[in-house]
């Protein structure tokens, strides 16, 4: 569909070149003829607005229309018919030949979709970064859906990705696991109380609000523990390791439960000093400058801020010192074209300073720095809160979701149909989730609302996971020799229904919604072009007979064209890392 959007364009792009040319205008204007979706298939199938062309040409932008139309019908042109209609010339394509090529998709399989628009880029991704005292919980959850679909959708557009995990297992906040854990733990053990190991750490980072209560030195006493793991005291040492080996043990485990995966760990143990040896080269550069205070700092005043502190005075570093020295060292580790932080928009200015700071070193991969902000996800009864307990834990969302899919497997009776009903259960809890994640801007904030996520009608995962079993249980039938399809030959040129169109064109145009989704780090773009794939076959499915046919050659080509469809929604759910059920 995009080559014959672009051999489209080219076209009238030629026709308005010469009308310019003919009335003495500028012939530069051409490169503002974009085509556009008509708001109804009977208007056409793309659509070129002639407003832009009106002053220059001084002539009304019904008429410049109709000229285009009347130049284009006098030569030779891509398939398809251009109309004037009003200011916009529309083109109506020749629907066979693209019904052909969308009925192919069917065949293609994986492979349908993807792009070589990156090929040649080699993209970093950093996502997730769990801290070690408490487990993943359903900000998490969207973070690791943002991270892991848009490096699937990278990839599906040609890039070599690298996903990476910074853990944050070092810092105050740990030691006031570890302190509550010292006062409280008795030395026990995730076994010992039958718990998740992540879960048992993070109980031990809630009861610090009961230690402060019972012992007001509680804040200093977790400092003095982060002095001694810095002095490398051994029970220190030894109560931080086993303690992080919970939670990071715990934490993997989830990633598992929810497909999601890294190339590559960073642990902030093991890279908190870097950055200090960069920022005493920039202070000999010239790049920073030492303030009266003995402090190391850099002049932001270029992009609009003031200055920022890059080392204490007393030579001690910050965080954004060691992500000074952590993306120089990525850079070294795997040489990147572009290095994209998956990071909450809390973080924006952290973002902005760092990207300066670089280019202020002088490193060039610096300009291709990106941050992917996201919005903050909440529940309708308002913010969560890790302190106080309010969060909305990870997996006792999934367990939670998975029991209801499950009850609604018994409602309807499904569980003979389905191989496993327990499994297919969680696999419907993931889609409830990770499309919810994806659906949504990833700018805009949200509000995550559990039962809605699940419903089996309207923009959800668990939707379109039907829809994608409605289709195999057709071609099921049709292998059991159900129905006339099966007896029938491939015939596009009987596809004239609106609703068989409307498909035909939405199979056509998914490779460009995953080159778009990958050219704006954009998941939901997918999303929406799979809930519209399967709401459009919905109303096909209801509205033409496909295994019950009478005619052999309709039913079969009916049949084809749910099976490219069928492609679609398999490689669509793959990239937003949802599983695809065969039934439901």
């Amino acid at each position: 569909m995009r080559s014959v959007k672009e051999a489209w364009k080219a076209a009238v792009s030629a026709a308005v070149v010469d009308i310019l040319a003919e009335k003495g205008a500028d012939a530069g204007l051409a490169a503002s003829v974009i085509p556009e979706s008509p708001p109804d298939a009977s208007m056409g199938d793309i659509g070129f607005p002639m407003f832009p062309f009106a002053k220059a040409l001084r002539m009304g932008p019904p008429q410049i229309a109709a000229a285009v139309a009347s130049r284009l019908s006098a030569g030779s042109t891509p398939a398809g018919t251009a109309k004037a209609v009003g200011p916009y010339l529309n083109v109506f394509l020749d629907r066979p030949s693209i019904a052909a090529a969308s009925i192919a998709a069917r065949t293609a399989g994986q492979s349908y979709g993807r792009s070589s628009s990156l090929s040649g880029s080699r993209i970093m991704v950093e996502f997730s970064s769990p801290n070690t005292n408490k487990p993943l919980h359903l900000g998490h959850l969207r973070n690791d859906a943002l991270g892991e679909s848009t490096s699937r959708i990278l990839r599906a557009n040609g890039a070599e990705v690298m996903k990476i995990n910074l853990v944050n297992d070092r810092g105050v906040h740990i030691c006031k696991s570890m302190l509550s854990y010292m006062v409280y733990g008795g030395g026990r053990t995730p076994e010992d109380e039958g718990k998740k190991s992540d879960h048992f750490v993070g109980d031990y980072y809630v009861k610090f609000n009961d230690l402060k209560k019972d012992d007001p030195q509680a804040e200093e006493k977790a400092q003095e523990l982060l002095v001694k793991w810095e002095a490398g005291d051994a029970d220190t040492i030894a109560l931080w390791k086993k303690m992080n080996e919970w939670a990071v043990g715990g934490i993997r485990r989830t990633y598992e439960r929810t497909g999601i995966s890294f190339d590559k760990y960073y642990y902030e143990s093991q890279i908190y000093m870097t950055g200090k040896e960069e920022v005493q080269k920039g202070l000999a550069s010239g790049a920073f400058f030492k303030a009266e205070d003995g402090s190391v700092r850099i002049d932001l005043s270029p992009i609009g801020l003031e200055e920022k502190v890059l080392l204490r005075k007393d030579g001690t570093s910050i965080y954004m010192t060691q992500d000074i020295g952590l993306a120089i060292h990525r850079h070294v580790d795997w040489p990147f074209d572009r290095l994209v932080y998956v990071v909450a928009n809390e973080q924006q200015y952290h973002f902005k300073v760092l990207f300066h700071i670089l280019k202020s070193l002088g490193y060039e991969w610096a300009k291709n720095l990106y941050h992917l902000s996201y919005g903050l996800v909440n529940l309708p009864e308002g913010r969560m809160k890790t302190r106080e307990g309010t969060v909305v834990d990870a997996d006792a969302l999934l367990d939670s979701l998975r029991e209801l899919a499950m009850e609604e497997i018994q409602a309807k009776g499904r569980e003979d149909a389905v191989e496993n009903p327990m499994e297919t259960a969680e696999k419907i809890a993931l889609g409830a989730v990770h499309y919810y994640l994806a659906q949504a801007t990833p700018s805009k904030d949200m509000i995550f609302n559990p039962k809605e996520s699940l419903s089996f009608n309207g923009n959800t995962g668990p939707y379109i996971q039907y829809m994608g079993a409605r289709i195999s249980s057709l071609i099921r039938k049709r292998d059991k020799g159900e129905g006339k399809a099966g007896a029938g030959s491939i015939r596009p040129e009987l596809l004239t229904a609106d609703s068989e169109w409307e498909l035909v064109r939405l199979v056509a145009t998914y490779p460009e919604a995953v080159e778009q989704a990958g050219a704006e780090y954009n998941p939901a773009i997918i999303a929406a072009h799979l809930y519209a794939t399967a709401a459009a076959f919905s109303k096909f499915y209801h509205d033409e007979p496909i295994l019950t046919c009478d005619d052999p050659d309709l039913a079969a080509t009916r049949l084809a064209l749910s099976e490219a469809v069928l492609v679609v929604l398999k490689n669509g759910l793959e990239l937003l890392c949802i599983p695809f059920l065969e039934a439901m």
